[in-house]
Protein backbone atom coordinates (compact mmCIF):
# COMPACT_ATOMS: atom_id res chain seq x y z
CA UNK A 1 0.00 0.00 0.00
CA UNK A 2 1.37 3.43 -0.98
CA UNK A 3 2.61 5.45 2.11
CA UNK A 4 0.21 8.19 1.34
CA UNK A 5 -2.62 5.77 1.70
CA UNK A 6 -1.51 4.42 5.17
CA UNK A 7 -1.57 8.48 5.94
CA UNK A 8 -4.95 9.00 4.99
CA UNK A 9 -6.48 5.86 6.60
CA UNK A 10 -5.13 7.06 10.06
CA UNK A 11 -6.14 10.53 9.76
CA UNK A 12 -9.62 8.67 8.60
CA UNK A 13 -9.37 6.76 12.15
CA UNK A 14 -8.29 9.75 13.90
CA UNK A 15 -11.17 11.92 12.54
CA UNK A 16 -13.46 9.08 13.33
CA UNK A 17 -12.44 9.04 16.90
CA UNK A 18 -12.72 13.17 17.04
CA UNK A 19 -15.97 13.21 15.87
CA UNK A 20 -17.15 10.48 18.20
CA UNK A 21 -15.57 13.22 21.05
CA UNK A 22 -17.12 16.51 19.59
CA UNK A 23 -20.19 14.47 19.42
CA UNK A 24 -19.89 13.64 23.37
CA UNK A 25 -18.79 17.00 23.82
CA UNK A 26 -22.11 18.31 22.45
CA UNK A 27 -23.82 16.87 25.15
CA UNK A 28 -22.43 18.21 28.16
CA UNK A 29 -24.21 21.51 27.22
CA UNK A 30 -27.82 19.85 27.66
CA UNK A 31 -26.91 17.37 30.20
CA UNK A 32 -25.92 20.36 32.42
CA UNK A 33 -28.98 22.03 31.74
CA UNK A 34 -31.22 19.18 32.56
CA UNK A 35 -29.24 18.89 36.01
CA UNK A 36 -29.35 22.73 36.46
CA UNK A 37 -33.47 22.39 35.67
CA UNK A 38 -33.50 20.12 38.43
CA UNK A 39 -32.36 21.78 41.04
CA UNK A 40 -34.18 24.90 39.77
CA UNK A 41 -38.15 22.56 40.06
CA UNK A 42 -36.80 21.75 43.41
CA UNK A 43 -36.45 25.11 44.40
CA UNK A 44 -39.72 26.50 43.02
CA UNK A 45 -41.41 23.78 45.11
CA UNK A 46 -39.75 24.86 48.12
CA UNK A 47 -40.45 28.52 47.29
CA UNK A 48 -44.13 27.45 46.59
CA UNK A 49 -44.51 25.85 49.67
CA UNK A 50 -42.89 28.73 51.72
CA UNK A 51 -45.37 30.91 50.60
CA UNK A 52 -48.49 28.84 50.71
CA UNK A 53 -47.25 28.86 54.45
CA UNK A 54 -46.66 32.39 54.63
CA UNK A 55 -50.39 33.46 53.01
CA UNK A 56 -51.78 31.06 55.64
CA UNK A 57 -50.02 32.67 58.63
CA UNK A 58 -51.10 36.06 57.51
CA UNK A 59 -54.88 34.78 57.23
CA UNK A 60 -54.02 33.62 60.57
CA UNK A 61 -53.29 36.64 61.87
CA UNK A 62 -56.08 38.31 59.92
CA UNK A 63 -58.56 35.44 62.17
CA UNK A 64 -56.84 36.35 65.75
CA UNK A 65 -57.18 40.32 64.56
CA UNK A 66 -60.49 39.43 63.90
CA UNK A 67 -61.02 37.61 66.98
CA UNK A 68 -59.65 39.99 69.68
CA UNK A 69 -61.62 42.89 68.19
CA UNK A 70 -65.11 41.27 68.47
CA UNK A 71 -64.38 40.37 71.96
CA UNK A 72 -63.30 43.99 72.35
CA UNK A 73 -66.62 45.03 71.02
CA UNK A 74 -68.46 42.68 73.29
CA UNK A 75 -66.82 43.95 76.60
CA UNK A 76 -67.39 47.70 75.20
CA UNK A 77 -71.42 46.64 74.78
CA UNK A 78 -71.25 45.19 78.28
CA UNK A 79 -69.78 48.01 79.70
CA UNK A 80 -72.16 50.37 78.03
CA UNK A 81 -74.92 47.92 79.25
CA UNK A 82 -74.14 49.15 82.82
CA UNK A 83 -74.96 52.69 81.59
CA UNK A 84 -78.22 52.77 79.68
CA UNK A 85 -81.27 53.82 81.91
CA UNK A 86 -84.02 51.84 79.82
CA UNK A 87 -85.52 48.47 79.44
CA UNK A 88 -85.56 49.09 75.46
CA UNK A 89 -81.75 50.00 75.58
CA UNK A 90 -80.60 47.64 77.50
CA UNK A 91 -82.41 45.08 75.40
CA UNK A 92 -80.60 46.60 72.19
CA UNK A 93 -76.77 46.20 73.74
CA UNK A 94 -77.96 42.28 74.75
CA UNK A 95 -78.58 42.20 70.59
CA UNK A 96 -75.10 43.54 70.01
CA UNK A 97 -73.71 41.48 72.24
CA UNK A 98 -75.23 38.24 70.96
CA UNK A 99 -74.21 39.13 67.61
CA UNK A 100 -70.96 40.35 68.46
CA UNK A 101 -70.13 36.55 70.28
CA UNK A 102 -71.36 35.01 67.47
CA UNK A 103 -69.33 36.51 65.26
CA UNK A 104 -66.64 35.78 67.94
CA UNK A 105 -67.48 32.19 67.09
CA UNK A 106 -67.44 32.33 63.52
CA UNK A 107 -63.66 34.53 63.45
CA UNK A 108 -62.68 31.34 66.30
CA UNK A 109 -63.58 28.54 63.79
CA UNK A 110 -61.46 30.58 61.00
CA UNK A 111 -59.08 30.87 63.26
CA UNK A 112 -58.58 27.11 63.94
CA UNK A 113 -58.86 26.09 60.18
CA UNK A 114 -56.42 28.52 59.44
CA UNK A 115 -54.18 27.11 62.38
CA UNK A 116 -54.61 23.40 61.13
CA UNK A 117 -53.68 25.20 57.27
CA UNK A 118 -51.12 26.47 59.14
CA UNK A 119 -49.64 22.96 61.10
CA UNK A 120 -50.12 21.20 57.58
CA UNK A 121 -48.24 23.97 55.47
CA UNK A 122 -45.19 23.94 58.05
CA UNK A 123 -45.03 20.16 57.79
CA UNK A 124 -45.21 20.66 53.92
CA UNK A 125 -42.00 23.05 53.87
CA UNK A 126 -39.67 21.19 55.96
CA UNK A 127 -40.67 18.25 53.40
CA UNK A 128 -39.52 20.70 50.78
CA UNK A 129 -36.37 21.45 52.52
CA UNK A 130 -35.50 18.29 53.27
CA UNK A 131 -36.15 16.95 49.75
CA UNK A 132 -34.48 20.02 48.30
CA UNK A 133 -31.26 19.51 50.33
CA UNK A 134 -30.91 15.70 48.72
CA UNK A 135 -31.95 17.01 45.24
CA UNK A 136 -28.77 19.86 45.85
CA UNK A 137 -26.98 16.81 47.18
CA UNK A 138 -27.87 14.35 43.79
CA UNK A 139 -26.75 18.07 41.77
CA UNK A 140 -23.49 18.39 43.25
CA UNK A 141 -22.51 15.14 42.74
CA UNK A 142 -24.05 14.58 39.34
CA UNK A 143 -22.58 18.05 38.07
CA UNK A 144 -19.11 17.16 39.23
CA UNK A 145 -19.43 13.55 37.31
CA UNK A 146 -20.39 15.47 34.42
CA UNK A 147 -17.65 18.19 34.44
CA UNK A 148 -15.19 15.30 35.41
CA UNK A 149 -16.04 13.60 31.65
CA UNK A 150 -16.20 17.00 30.05
CA UNK A 151 -12.35 17.34 31.43
CA UNK A 152 -11.43 14.33 29.84
CA UNK A 153 -13.37 14.14 26.89
CA UNK A 154 -11.69 17.89 26.05
CA UNK A 155 -8.05 16.49 27.05
CA UNK A 156 -8.86 13.60 24.60
CA UNK A 157 -9.79 16.44 21.97
CA UNK A 158 -7.52 18.04 22.18
CA UNK A 159 -4.55 15.26 21.62
CA UNK A 160 -6.34 13.83 19.12
CA UNK A 161 -6.29 17.45 17.24
CA UNK A 162 -2.86 17.39 17.84
CA UNK A 163 -2.82 14.11 16.14
CA UNK A 164 -4.85 14.76 13.05
CA UNK A 165 -2.31 17.91 12.80
CA UNK A 166 0.73 16.20 12.65
CA UNK A 167 -1.03 13.78 10.17
CA UNK A 168 -1.91 16.50 7.75
CA UNK A 169 1.08 18.03 7.76
CA UNK A 170 2.68 14.74 5.83
CA UNK A 171 0.27 15.01 3.31
CA UNK A 172 -0.31 17.38 0.08
CA UNK A 173 -3.08 20.20 0.38
CA UNK A 174 -4.36 19.44 -2.48
CA UNK A 175 -4.88 16.18 -1.32
CA UNK A 176 -6.11 17.13 2.09
CA UNK A 177 -9.03 19.15 0.27
CA UNK A 178 -9.79 16.13 -2.02
CA UNK A 179 -9.75 13.94 0.85
CA UNK A 180 -12.19 16.70 3.16
CA UNK A 181 -14.29 17.18 0.37
CA UNK A 182 -15.02 13.16 0.30
CA UNK A 183 -15.35 12.70 4.10
CA UNK A 184 -17.76 15.70 4.13
CA UNK A 185 -20.07 13.88 1.93
CA UNK A 186 -19.92 10.29 3.19
CA UNK A 187 -20.01 11.10 6.94
CA UNK A 188 -16.16 11.20 7.71
CA UNK A 189 -15.41 8.22 5.79
CA UNK A 190 -13.69 9.31 2.63
CA UNK A 191 -11.34 5.70 2.32
CA UNK A 192 -13.01 2.60 1.89
CA UNK A 193 -11.20 -1.39 1.47
CA UNK A 194 -11.77 -3.12 -1.12
CA UNK A 195 -13.39 -6.56 -0.25
CA UNK A 196 -14.26 -9.67 -2.72
CA UNK A 197 -13.56 -6.97 -5.51
CA UNK A 198 -16.27 -4.90 -4.07
CA UNK A 199 -16.04 -1.33 -2.23
CA UNK A 200 -16.93 -2.03 1.15
CA UNK A 201 -18.54 1.03 1.74
CA UNK A 202 -21.13 1.27 -1.12
CA UNK A 203 -20.84 -2.54 -2.16
CA UNK A 204 -20.14 -1.32 -6.13
CA UNK A 205 -17.94 -3.67 -7.98
CA UNK A 206 -14.19 -2.65 -8.81
CA UNK A 207 -13.15 -3.54 -12.45
CA UNK A 208 -10.79 -6.16 -12.79
CA UNK A 209 -7.96 -4.22 -13.86
CA UNK A 210 -8.31 -2.04 -11.40
CA UNK A 211 -8.34 -4.48 -8.35
CA UNK A 212 -5.17 -5.69 -9.67
CA UNK A 213 -3.43 -2.59 -9.34
CA UNK A 214 -4.71 -2.47 -5.84
CA UNK A 215 -3.37 -5.91 -4.76
CA UNK A 216 0.09 -5.66 -6.11
CA UNK A 217 2.23 -5.38 -3.04
CA UNK A 218 4.39 -2.68 -5.49
CA UNK A 219 1.09 -0.70 -6.06
CA UNK A 220 0.03 2.03 -8.40
CA UNK A 221 1.35 5.46 -8.92
CA UNK A 222 -2.33 7.22 -8.60
CA UNK A 223 -5.17 7.15 -6.16
CA UNK A 224 -8.13 4.85 -8.04
CA UNK A 225 -11.36 5.85 -6.37
CA UNK A 226 -14.68 4.32 -6.36
CA UNK A 227 -16.76 4.42 -9.38
CA UNK A 228 -20.14 4.57 -7.17
CA UNK A 229 -19.51 6.43 -3.93
CA UNK A 230 -15.95 8.37 -4.99
CA UNK A 231 -14.60 7.33 -2.17
CA UNK A 232 -10.48 6.60 -2.28
CA UNK A 233 -10.03 2.60 -2.51
CA UNK A 234 -7.40 0.54 -0.82
CA UNK A 235 -6.76 -2.99 -0.57
CA UNK A 236 -5.49 -5.29 1.82
CA UNK A 237 -4.24 -8.94 1.41
CA UNK A 238 -6.50 -11.65 3.51
CA UNK A 239 -3.72 -13.20 5.66
CA UNK A 240 -5.05 -16.70 4.69
CA UNK A 241 -4.58 -15.32 1.15
CA UNK A 242 -1.19 -14.15 1.90
CA UNK A 243 0.21 -17.52 3.78
CA UNK A 244 -0.94 -19.23 0.77
CA UNK A 245 0.33 -17.52 -1.84
CA UNK A 246 3.73 -17.65 -0.10
CA UNK A 247 3.24 -21.33 0.49
CA UNK A 248 3.29 -21.73 -3.31
CA UNK A 249 5.63 -20.18 -4.19
CA UNK A 250 8.09 -21.79 -2.01
CA UNK A 251 6.71 -24.98 -3.64
CA UNK A 252 7.58 -23.42 -6.96
CA UNK A 253 11.03 -22.46 -5.86
CA UNK A 254 11.36 -26.41 -4.43
CA UNK A 255 10.26 -27.96 -7.90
Amino acid sequence: MRAILKELLGLQEVDKRLNAVRDRLATFPKRLASVDARLAAGKAELEKNKESHTTALKERKKYELDVEQWKEKVRKYKDQAFQVKTNEAYKALQHEIEMAEAEITKAEDRLLEEMVSSEQYDRQVKAAEKSFRQIEEEVRVERAQIESEKAVAEKERAGLEAERAKIVATIPEDLMDHYERIAKKHGGVAVAEVRGEACSACGARIRPHVFQILSRDDNQEELYHCELCTRILYYVEAPAAQAAAQTSGAQSGEN
